[in-house]
């Protein structure tokens, strides 16, 4: 039964002083994947070897420092992953593994002999202390929960003095911190540096999960200042943020978080994790980038990122994933294409320093996508959008009044499939319907002789021979087909520019004639830009009515 009575608001803290909303963020925070051990628990299928070392990899070559890779004390897989990693020798010397344990002496123990040998490592720590647990499952009074904590960190400090020849960093996460009273947190974490002694040199981080989220990303924030404020140490300490996106909200929550004084995030490449998954480190670091700031990692191959994450994973990843999908960087709509054309046009003129486009907030070559993926066109494009995948594709520039009456034949074609249409199959029927000619129309050679303000041409079209008189060539054309065929041929709208340069260079003349009651649009491009101009109006005129009644009069 859908009925909201069942649930009572999140109890936000007291902060009417809080700072947060006036901090900027201006450098990335330490970033740790989880992918290897929270993503890895939530697949339906977990990773074998192969998969995790691929994993592994991957997040070393795009820059991660640190790495959860596993549960070894909780699973033999993890375990023997984690000494594949040491035996092997495939930590990076500047890259620290991180492993997580809960709080019991036989646990740690075990989780310091899958670690037997490493350079440096990082041991995580943890155990509940949310409300809901302590009264519901562990049923002990807040000072039970504080006990658990402090005797973890203790025998992580005692297993740590048998292995002096590692280096050690110690982290302790309250589990579900989000929905602990934000006083106990503090005492519970109080109480585990009281033990490990930060401030004696052990590298101590204190890891605040919101395990599910529960608030309002501001409410977070609210908690994380408060926390920060109010814990003994602080200066001692690394604030580690852990969310989750049960209400879509875990990537701005962490942001918030940073805002509010934490300094590291853990997550998970685009977001695989428990539910609705972990916080998604790839739209976290690319909204930094978004914004000039360095995100300390390199996602200039979004592909090949995905590509390991879907064969890990076993998880397709959405079309429209922040950043990363396929369908991000692509507009359909007719407005949308015509603002990206124009707007990038806008930046070679003016050879722009920082980018500034039209519905592009990141140019997407930036993380290895292509242009020609920009503008799709569908039944919901327009003029824009058609012209420039001609532009982009195949170097063709037409003239805004020739975009129009192209478009008009793209939309008749994609109205009748419904389907999106490729860019071959646009510069087909551009060419079919503006370009191709019978032979009968097509100009053999013309000869010009000049005299005063007149040209007086002679024209050899097909089989046909013509000769008329004018202003200019296409005037003389015109009076031509009209002495031999009895119309009316009018010339509307006429453009001619150059395509390529130096010796490769040719006229490209596009036009509109009407010819009686009909109008008609043509292109056509010769090393001859008279010969372009007199194909293009031939070509215009061959599709008309009054062309089919003239074959039969020559």
């Amino acid at each position: 039964m859908f009925d909201h009575t069942k649930y009572i608001p999140f109890t936000p803290i007291v902060l009417p002083d809080r700072s947060w909303p006036d901090q900027q963020i201006r450098k990335a925070p330490a970033w740790c994947s989880v992918d290897l051990r929270d993503g890895n628990q939530a697949l339906i299928n977990p990773m074998g070897v192969e998969q995790k070392m691929n994993m592994f990899d991957l997040l070393v070559k795009i820059g991660f420092k640190e790495i959860e890779v596993g549960f070894p004390s909780a699973s033999q897989p993890d375990y023997d992953f984690v000494r594949k990693l040491i035996d092997e020798e495939r930590i990076p010397f500047d890259v620290t593994i991180q492993v997580l344990t809960q709080a019991r002496k036989e646990l740690i123990e075990r989780t310091y002999k899958a670690l037997n040998g490493v350079d440096r490592a990082i041991v995580h720590v943890y155990n509940s202390t949310s409300t809901v647990q302590r009264n519901q499952v562990f049923t002990l009074p807040p000072e039970g929960i504080i006990n658990i904590a402090a005797q973890g960190a203790k025998w992580v400090k005692e297993c740590a003095m048998r292995q002096p020849k590692t280096d050690w960093i110690f982290q302790y996460s309250p589990e579900s911190f989000t929905g602990t009273d934000s006083s106990h947190a503090i005492d519970v974490c109080n109480a585990v540096l009281d033990e490990w002694r930060p401030e004696a040199g052990q590298k101590v981080t204190l890891n605040l999960p919101a395990t599910v989220e529960m608030s309002m990303p501001n409410v977070f924030a609210d908690q994380i200042e408060y926390f920060c404020r109010h814990l003994m140490r602080r200066k001692h300490v690394i604030i580690s943020l852990h969310t989750h996106n049960d209400r879509g909200c875990g990537v701005a929550a962490a942001e918030l978080g940073i805002l509010a004084g934490a300094d590291r995030i853990e997550g998970t490449l685009l977001g695989n994790g428990e539910r609705t998954g972990n916080m998604d480190i790839v739209t976290m670091a690319m909204n930094l980038y978004s914004q000039g700031i360095d995100p300390q990692l390199d996602l200039s191959n979004i592909v090949e990122i995905i590509d390991v994450i879907e064969d890990c994973t076993n998880i397709a990843i959405a079309p429209r994933h922040p950043w990363a999908g396929e369908l991000v960087y692509t507009a359909f709509s007719g407005s949308h294409q015509d603002a990206i054309r124009k707007s990038i046009q806008y930046h070679k003129e003016h050879n722009q320093s920082f980018w500034n486009v039209a519905y592009l907030p990141i140019d997407p070559r930036d993380i290895g996508r292509r242009y020609e993926a920009v503008v799709r066109i569908n039944s919901q494009s327009g003029k824009g959008g058609v012209a420039l995948v001609l532009e982009r594709d195949y170097g063709i520039e037409l003239p805004k009044w020739m975009q129009i009456q192209l478009s008009k034949v793209v939309q008749t074609q994609v109205e009748k499939t419904g389907q999106e249409i490729p860019s071959e199959e646009i510069k087909a029927l551009y060419e079919n319907y503006f370009v191709k000619v019978d032979d009968h129309w097509h100009l053999q050679h013309y000869h010009l002789q000049h005299d005063q303000q007149q040209v007086e041409a002679q024209f050899s079209v097909g089989n046909k021979s013509l000769k008329g008189r004018g202003v200019g060539v296409l005037e003389a054309l015109c009076g031509a087909l009209n002495e031999r065929f009895g119309c009316d041929i009018q010339i509307l709208q006429f453009d001619q520019h150059a395509t390529g340069s130096g010796s490769d260079a040719e006229a490209q003349s596009s036009i509109k004639v009407k010819v009686g009651s009909e109008s008609s649009f043509a292109t056509a491009t010769s090393s001859d830009s008279s010969a372009a101009a007199l194909q293009a109006l031939l070509t215009a005129f061959s599709k008309t009515d009054s062309a089919s009644s003239a074959l039969g009069v020559a």
